[in-house]
């Protein structure tokens, strides 16, 4: 694992995922709990830049098997980098199955002019405030993006229903917790609130798929 004073801890490897399970596990009870059911959590690292967020994009409301099949036909007609996203036309966009929408999401993305190497070495709070200014990329999105692409090891995304659904009931929680209030209570989790994620992404899996849901 590295880290910088800015940037915080990176995760960057298998062993950085343990030892903040570790350290979960001994805060607090509940946790340990949770990891007994899911076992060791995967790495889940992703590569950064463009294109990774440009699939996120494509991803949005559409189930998994659409988002793939778009995301295939966007590599064979080699429109997942920016220029090629601002030189195509909208018909050329459409035809691979972009909405309106999602077809001016992506040209915006492209024209930002994000610098993502620079990004690397920013500060999360600095690369979510970045990415949301692009039309289509929420808070969500961007701390995904900080938590798995730049692998970060203090970001939580409190907005993601399944991490709400998970803490409601490994927290015994009457509800489901908003996303404020999430955010407030994975405070007690840093700094290691990425892999507070992954532990609670893994745990709703188990959880869900006891219920026969997947």
């Amino acid at each position: 694992m590295t880290s910088d004073q800015d940037v915080g801890r990176i995760i960057t490897s298998d062993a950085c995922v343990v030892e903040g399970a570790e350290w979960l596990a001994a805060s607090d009870p509940r946790f340990a709990q949770a990891l007994q059911l899911t076992g060791p959590l995967p790495l889940r690292r992703k590569p950064d830049g463009f294109s990774e967020l440009l699939s996120a994009i494509v991803s949005q409301q559409v189930s998994v098997a659409s988002a793939r099949a778009i995301w295939g036909r966007m590599k064979e007609a080699r429109l997942t980098g920016p220029r090629k996203v601002i030189w195509a036309s909208d018909d050329d966009l459409r035809a691979v199955g972009l909405s309106r929408q999602k077809v001016r999401y992506a040209r915006a993305l492209a024209e930002a002019g994000i610098d993502f190497k620079a990004l690397r070495d920013a500060p999360t709070e600095e690369v979510v405030r970045i990415l949301v200014e692009v039309p289509g990329i929420g808070a969500w999105t961007a701390e995904i993006y900080a938590m798995f692409s730049l692998g970060r090891a203090d970001v939580f995304a409190p907005g993601d229903l399944a991490l709400q659904e998970a803490t409601r009931i490994l927290f015994d929680l009457p509800e489901r917790p908003k996303e404020r209030e999430l955010r407030t209570m994975a405070e007690d989790w840093s700094p290691w609130r990425s892999v507070a994620a992954r532990l609670l992404f893994s745990y709703y899996h188990v959880m869900k798929s006891r219920e026969g849901i997947r």
